[in-house]
């Protein structure tokens, strides 16, 4: 099952970084205390943290994967993004240890003895990152995992502010000069602000954020090469982890359609959307009169001349019982109560015996 193998590659990947973290941060810790540079001490505790990113990247999965049950029943998977918070708070709370310890170098500093072999763990401590953070974020992009995404951006990073203790390296060899707290602190800043942008996206998860416009832009198109449907509108999609997620959509078919072609027609969509997009989609149908084309092209512009439409659709015309019903889709910043109103207003001119019904709908997707 996908599943398992994406659950057993990001497993394989973090026991990985583990290794590689394991190692680095146990050279770092030794040449840095050896050498007395807080700044190679600090690099090495930040190694520590990504150790403790991985473990908690697996536990996590290891929790999401569970089946769903009574409690729970669209499953576990937020699960990875509760572990990414923690893992967030671990990266702060190394920050903001780290810079504390820097401040109090900068106030008392401390010349370090670089060596050789100091200025080797540095340069090598680089290049395992640099490939690490590729190969981390490549897995987590190919497994659509936001922690070992972030692990390797992470790791990338590292490479960077590893680098960066260079410059205290040939500041103290040319210039006899510490700069080891300044470095320090520099490098703190760096991990606390990595820490807050990753807590925000994993916060952001779980209150729940904006659809990706242009994969919803793909579904729809999808959906509209389908034989009978008109239109695809209303797509809703809510992620309950990386790879589950329930969504829900609304497709104009012709009103002469019956009850058997649709419902072959939306087990095809739900089918294919299934299949394709790996969402399962729940499909509501708009019934459109084709005879009455024009009137509904009319009541669609008047709509869309507002400020703040964005989309009308699901226009239901019954002369019978005088009626006339659709959906405007408006931004966030429009005052809903008002714009209906005023489209009202116009298509009861339009259609002056007709009762006017305005469903609003958000812009939930693109």
């Amino acid at each position: 099952m996908k599943s398992d193998i994406r659950e057993k590659e990001i497993t394989r990947t973090s026991m990985i970084g583990i290794a590689a973290n394991v190692l680095l941060a146990g050279f770092k810790a030794a040449v840095g205390l050896l050498a007395g540079a807080i700044s190679i001490v600090l690099d090495a505790i930040n190694n520590l943290t990504d150790v403790v990113s991985s473990v908690i990247t697996i536990i996590g999965i290891k929790l999401a994967k569970r089946k769903p049950d009574n409690k729970h029943p669209f499953g576990h998977g937020r699960v990875e993004y509760l572990s990414a918070i923690i893992i967030a708070l671990i990266v702060l709370l190394a920050g903001i240890s780290s810079l504390v310890e820097s401040v109090k170098n900068i106030i008392h500093p401390k010349m370090p003895d670089y060596t050789s072999v100091t200025i080797i763990v540095i340069v090598a401590a680089v290049i395992v990152k640099f490939f690490l953070g590729r190969y981390v974020k490549a897995q987590g992009e190919k497994y659509k995992s936001n922690a070992l995404i972030a692990s390797g951006s992470d790791a990338s990073f590292d490479a960077v502010i590893t680098a960066s203790t260079l410059l205290g390296v040939v500041a103290a060899k040319l210039f006899n000069v510490s700069i080891d707290g300044i470095l320090g602190a520099v490098i703190s800043a760096f991990i606390i602000k990595a820490g807050v942008e990753m807590l925000m996206e994993s916060l952001g998860s779980i209150i729940g954020v904006r659809f990706d416009d242009g994969v919803a832009k793909e579904i729809k198109a999808y959906i509209c090469t389908y034989e009978g449907v008109l239109g695809a509108y209303d797509l809703v999609v809510h992620n309950y982890g990386p790879d589950y997620a329930l969504g829900s959509v609304h497709v104009e078919v012709d009103s002469k359609m019956t009850a058997f072609d649709i419902y072959k027609l939306t087990a095809r969509i739900q089918k294919g959307v299934m299949a394709k997009f790996n969402i399962y989609l729940s499909v509501a149908i708009y019934a459109i009169d084709a005879k009455k084309q024009k009137i509904r092209d009319k009541i669609r512009d008047i709509a869309l001349s507002h400020e703040g439409v964005v989309g009308c659709h699901g226009i239901f015309i019954d002369d019978q019982e005088k009626y006339v019903s659709f959906d405007i889709v408006v931004d966030f910043t429009t005052d809903h109560n008002e714009i209906r109103e005023k489209i009202k207003k116009e298509v009861k001119e339009l259609l002056k015996d007709h009762e006017v019904v305005i469903n609003i709908d958000l812009n939930y997707t693109d």
